[in-house]
C-alpha cells in the first residue's frame, strides 16, 4: 500500500459568492418603504498552507478534488448573506505549487506559509447598495460571482542540509540509521529504499537534517531506476554526500567508477554544480573494503574532494563525519543573506490605462477583454431588464461604446465579452449609447419621490385638462 507520495494533480475550486437580493421594504401604513435587498455572502478561498506535521501529499493522492464552501445569498430587511468557510489545505514544508503549464506559482517553505490556490468569488450586490437618486427602487440585484477554479500540481522537494546519494545497497539507509534517530528499513538487495528518509542529526551545537535519497543508477535522470522520481529531494540541500560501497561484489564495479557515475547523473538533472561534496567511503569494517579504501583515498583527494572512511555496522569514523558536516552547514547557513522584512511593492495603473482592450477577430467581430467588464458580465441576470440596461449603462461609463466605434465597429457587428470558452456574444448596435443612457433611468419608481406641492398637482390637472378639450374641439368626424 502507497505510504508516501511527493507529488499530486490537485483540482481545487473556490467557493462561489452568494447572489444579491432584489426586495422591496413593507410595513403597516407604509407599503412602499424602498429597497432592503442585502448584498450575497463571499465565496471560501482554497488555501495551501505549510503544517510541519505534514510529511507526505498522501491524502490528496486519495482526495484529488477540493472545493470551499459557497457564499449564502442575501435577503430582504438589508440582511447580508453569510460568507463561505475557507478551506484551509495544510501541504509539507518544501510543497512547489506549479499550474498545468509546469509555471511555479509558489515555492512554500517554511511553517505556516500561505497560498491562496483559488480566490472565491465576490457576493453580488442587492437593489438596496444599487439604489441612488436617478434609481431610487432596482428592480434587479447582482449575481455572486463564480470562485475560481483550477488544476495545479503539488511537487514535494525535501527540505534537508545534507543529502545521501549513491548507488542501491551502498549503506546510505545504514549511515543514516546510526546518525540519527531514523528507522529506515535496511535490506541486503538493491532498491531497498523506496522513498526518502529523513533524519534529525545534533553535532556539537549545530543541528541539521539530513535526507537518504533512494539509490541512483545510470539513466537515472532519464528516469531509469527510482533516481528522476526522487532527485528533486536532493535540491534544497547544502552538502551531497556520496556513499561509496568499498566491499561490493560487482566485478564490473569500483567506488571510483561509481562516483563518476552519479556525479555525471547528477549533472545530467542539472542546478546542482555549486553543492560542496563530501565522500564516504563505506563499509571498512571488511578487510577487502579497508584495503580498498587506503587504496582510493589519495586519488579521491587529489580531486579536491573530503574523504572520510566510516563503517556504518561498526560504527567508525562517525562522529568525524557528523561534525565535518555540521562545519559545512553552519557555513553555508552564515553565508545566506539574512531575510529582510517583506517590503510591499506598488505599481499603479498608467494614466492612460483604459482598464479594458478591444480587438477585431476577424470581419465584423470584435473581443472586449478587462477584469471590470468581464465581471461585471458575470454579474448580470439577463433574464432582467432592467439588469442588462444598468449593465449597458456601466460599459458605457467605462469608455467600450466609445472604444467599439474607435475600432470600426458598425451595426450588427458580433461583440464578445470575455475570453474564447466563457464570453457573453451579442449584436452591437451603435445607438446602445443613447439606449443605455435610458436603461439607465430604470428602476425609477416616481411614487417613492417626495410629493408636490397642491397648488402644483392643479396646474398639471388643469393643463391636462385644457389639452383634452383642445383636441376633443378639434375633433370633427367629416
Amino acid at each position: 500500500m502507497t505510504t508516501f507520495v511527493d507529488r499530486v494533480e490537485l483540482h481545487v475550486a473556490a467557493g462561489n459568492g452568494g447572489h444579491g437580493c432584489a426586495s422591496v421594504h413593507r410595513e403597516k401604513f407604509k407599503p412602499l418603504g424602498g429597497p432592503d435587498g442585502g448584498n450575497g455572502g463571499r465565496g471560501g478561498d482554497v488555501i495551501l498552507v505549510v503544517d510541519q506535521d505534514v510529511t507526505t501529499l498522501l491524502d490528496y493522492h486519495h482526495h484529488p478534488h477540493r472545493k470551499a464552501t459557497n457564499g449564502q445569498p442575501g435577503a430582504g430587511d438589508n440582511r447580508e448573506g453569510k460568507n463561505g468557510t475557507d478551506l484551509i489545505l495544510p501541504v509539507p514544508d518544501g510543497t512547489v505549487v506549479l499550474d498545468g503549464n509546469g509555471e511555479v506559482l509558489a515555492d512554500m517553505v517554511g511553517q505556516g506559509t500561505r497560498f491562496v490556490a483559488g480566490q472565491g468569488g465576490r457576493g453580488g450586490l442587492g437593489n438596496a447598495a444599487l439604489s441612488s437618486a436617478r434609481r431610487k427602487a432596482p428592480g434587479f440585484a447582482l449575481l455572486g460571482e463564480p470562485g475560481e477554479g483550477r488544476d495545479i500540481v503539488l511537487e514535494l522537494k525535501t527540505v534537508a542540509d545534507v543529502a545521501l546519494v549513491g548507488y542501491p545497497s551502498a549503506g546510505k539507509s545504514s549511515l543514516i540509521s546510526v546518525l540519527s534517530a531514523a528507522k529506515p528499513k535496511i535490506a541486503d538487495y538493491p532498491f531497498t529504499t523506496l522513498v526518502p528518509n529523513l533524519g534529525v542529526v545534533t553535532a556539537g551545537a549545530t543541528v541539521y537534517t539530513i535526507a537518504d535519497v533512494p539509490g541512483l543508477i545510470p539513466g537515472a535522470s532519464q528516469g531509469k531506476g527510482l533516481g528522476l522520481e526522487f532527485l528533486r529531494h536532493v535540491e534544497r540541500c547544502e552538502v551531497l554526500v556520496h556513499v561509496l560501497d568499498t566491499a561490493t561484489l560487482e566485478s564490473d564495479r569500483d567506488p571510483v567508477s561509481d562516483l563518476d557515475a552519479i556525479e555525471e547523473e547528477l549533472g545530467q538533472y542539472g542546478g546542482l554544480g555549486d553543492r560542496p561534496r563530501v565522500v564516504v567511503l563505506n563499509k571498512i569494517d571488511i578487510p577487502d573494503g579497508k584495503d580498498l579504501a587506503d587504496m582510493i583515498r589519495p586519488d579521491l583527494e587529489a580531486r579536491g574532494y573530503r574523504v572520510f572512511e566510516v563503517s556504518a555496522v561498526a560504527r567508525q569514523g562517525l562522529k568525524e563525519l557528523s561534525y565535518a558536516l555540521a562545519e559545512i552547514v553552519a557555513t553555508a547557513r552564515a553565508a545566506k543573506p539574512v531575510q529582510e522584512a517583506t517590503r510591499i511593492v506598488i505599481r499603479p495603473k498608467a494614466v492612460d490605462d483604459a482598464g479594458f482592450t478591444v480587438t477585431q477577430e476577424g470581419d465584423g467581430f470584435f473581443r472586449v477583454r478587462g477584469e471590470k467588464p468581464e465581471r461585471w458580465v458575470r454579474q448580470t441576470d439577463f433574464n432582467n431588464d432592467e439588469a442588462v440596461g444598468y449593465l449597458a449603462d456601466r460599459l458605457n461609463r467605462l469608455g467600450v461604446e466609445a472604444a467599439l466605434l474607435k475600432a470600426g465597429a458598425r451595426a450588427m457587428d458580433g461583440v464578445a465579452i470575455g475570453p474564447e470558452d466563457n464570453a457573453v456574444v451579442f449584436d452591437w448596435e451603435p445607438s446602445m449609447s443613447a439606449g443605455a443612457e435610458m436603461l439607465g433611468r430604470r428602476g425609477e419608481d416616481h411614487r417613492l419621490e417626495a410629493p408636490r406641492p397642491a397648488s402644483q398637482r392643479r396646474r398639471d390637472r388643469d393643463a391636462a385638462r385644457d389639452e383634452a378639450q383642445s383636441e376633443y374641439d378639434g375633433f370633427s368626424p367629416f
